[in-house]
């Protein structure tokens, strides 16, 4: 599996397989914490061959620079992923989208957003949560 794009952002939408990302960001920036997003989405583009062919999981988790998850009760976020190539096809893309709502974050620093093929770590988008005084 080839990661195309992994893509924090504020929208994101698939149409007709093309993969449309809007206010793609890697800094977000908060008075106090913590502090909470209202939303944003992860925008995937994966691109499979033969070699992927089968039954995966793919998970999705963001954690903070300790490695601890934003959330434990619901992080990492797995699916099952089957992947079967059409016949006569060497390679196919598929988009994935992702909407998060709610995003808490309890203090300033780097996070990530870790994409994990069968508990692989495949792709990490990092993202920046900084603390701005009043007047800034």
């Amino acid at each position: 599996m080839n990661i195309q794009a992994a893509v924090l952002c504020d929208y994101a939408a698939d149409y007709q397989g093309k993969l449309c990302i809007q206010g793609a960001f890697d800094t977000l920036y908060a008075r106090q914490f913590p502090v909470i997003h209202p939303a944003c989405a992860l925008a995937l583009r994966l691109c499979f061959e033969n070699e992927d062919c089968g039954d995966h999981k793919l998970g999705i988790s963001i954690a903070d620079e300790d490695g601890e998850p934003l959330d434990k009760e619901r992080m990492p976020i797995v699916g099952d992923l089957k992947i079967a190539l059409p016949e006569g096809v060497s390679f196919f893309t598929r988009n994935l989208i992702m909407n998060f709502q709610g995003l808490k974050f309890e203090k300033d620093g780097v996070y990530s957003v870790d994409v994990t093929l069968d508990g692989e770590l495949v792709a990490r988008t990092p993202i920046r949560l900084v603390k701005v005084d009043q007047q800034g």
